[in-house]
């Protein structure tokens, strides 16, 4: 079999990443009668349920750092982050008019808020704020996860004029269970080579997954790993950092860019939380809601957009990623007015101190433009990291 050159895959997803009329996913919807297209805001959502329901889960991430947000300002202050109003600013304008329903998860209180908005500007779409546990025992947080599950699953069958069963959602998990596979299998590569995977193709393979169906997006994760294995690129003494802080909205490609061109490595990071958010095989058998809950409680990926029950183990996460990927140095990269992002950086930061890691901390917006003082920055980390490490 014929591999494409990562060339090709990486220009193939830029152009899915560039493209604010969701084209790709319009064209599936169109390539069959009755097809549903469901939306849903960063960091997680099931997606099994929706796959299962026949509909494709579309990732929308805000309108990027190209687009100009008019109509979103009005409904949103400006002590905010632009991912709301950048995400209002694709509805009005009718990029994503072609979607029947929209997802917001628990992220924050803006996002809650954008649920609220979403309702009174499309009455006629289904929009469900979905909410997760604050609790994580099994007879409390779970029972009521399991219910929210079972809630999404009987709003999905209703708008979808169909029944989801067992066997279809199965289906459905054992086919993300390959895709999480598969993303750890890309940023197992990454970490291991990162001068034959650079951060920025990566972040772009991710992207992909947003708008593709799950299958073609492991396929082409498949692709991608197949071509890079033989690339053959040179290694430079850079220093190897983990990004945190950018679990919502995403920051503009050319600072991922920025940051590896000033001499760091990026090996491992929190963009694109929703394909890495589960950390353990759900079980492709039995009760599947029970299955999606149960991994949810005690399988999933520490974030601050997650409630931390305890808050000793704050930044414990972290510190395992930093050890598993030989990392230098942490840089803390979280959108401003992100309260959620800013509010747990006091507390990883005192982890880190207490380690001895070194870190920076720096803000941005997806529309952010000039990159050189954020090259600047990152470059003289990596810099004093070297010098440290020497002495």
């Amino acid at each position: 079999m014929s591999t494409k050159p990562v060339k090709e895959i990486v220009a193939y997803c830029q152009e899915l990443f560039e493209n604010l009329n969701f084209t790709k996913a319009r064209e599936w919807k169109e390539a069959r009668p009755g097809r549903k297209v469901i939306g849903y805001m960063p960091v997680y959502v099931p997606r099994e349920i929706i796959h299962a329901a026949g509909m494709l889960p579309l990732g929308v991430l805000g309108g990027g750092a190209d687009m100009e947000v008019i109509h979103g300002d009005a409904y949103y202050q400006s002590y905010i982050c632009r991912i709301p109003r950048s995400t209002i600013e694709l509805a009005i304008t009718g990029k994503l008019d072609f979607v029947d329903g929209m997802m917001f998860p628990s992220i924050c209180d803006v996002i809650r808020n954008l649920s609220g908005i979403w309702k009174l500007l499309f009455s006629d779409k289904y929009v469900r704020y979905f909410d997760t546990p604050q609790n994580f025992a099994d007879n409390v947080g779970g029972v009521f996860y399991s219910q929210e599950l079972r809630e999404l699953k009987e709003g999905l069958e209703k708008l979808g004029g169909c029944t989801i069963s067992e066997e279809a959602l199965n289906n459905s998990i054992a086919l993300y269970n390959e895709n999480r596979v598969w993303v750890n299998r890309v940023y197992d590569f990454r970490s291991a080579t990162p001068w034959r995977a650079p951060s920025a193709e990566v972040y772009l393979l991710m992207r992909a997954g947003m708008v593709l169906p799950v299958e073609e997006h492991t396929q082409l994760m498949k692709e991608y790993l197949a071509a890079a294995e033989k690339e053959n690129l040179p290694m430079r003494d850079n220093c190897r950092i983990v990004m945190t802080g950018a679990f919502c909205e995403q920051p503009p490609l050319n600072l991922i860019k920025s940051i590896e061109l000033s001499g760091c490595y990026i090996v491992d990071d929190d963009f694109m939380m929703v394909n890495r958010w589960l950390l353990k095989e759900i079980p492709a058998s039995g009760d599947p809601i029970e299955n999606l809950s149960e991994a949810f409680l005690h399988y999933s990926a520490e974030t601050a957009a997650k409630y931390e029950v305890n808050l000793d183990e704050k930044g414990s996460y972290l510190l395992d990623i930093i050890k598993k990927r030989s990392a230098d140095g942490v840089i803390f990269a979280s959108p401003s007015f992100c309260d959620p992002a800013l509010l747990d950086q006091p507390m990883m930061v005192t982890r880190l101190e207490a380690n001895k890691i070194p870190y920076i901390t720096m803000q941005y917006a997806e529309n952010s433009g000039q990159m050189q003082p954020i090259r600047e920055q990152s470059g003289t980390f990596a810099d004093t990291i070297k010098l440290w490490s020497q002495s």
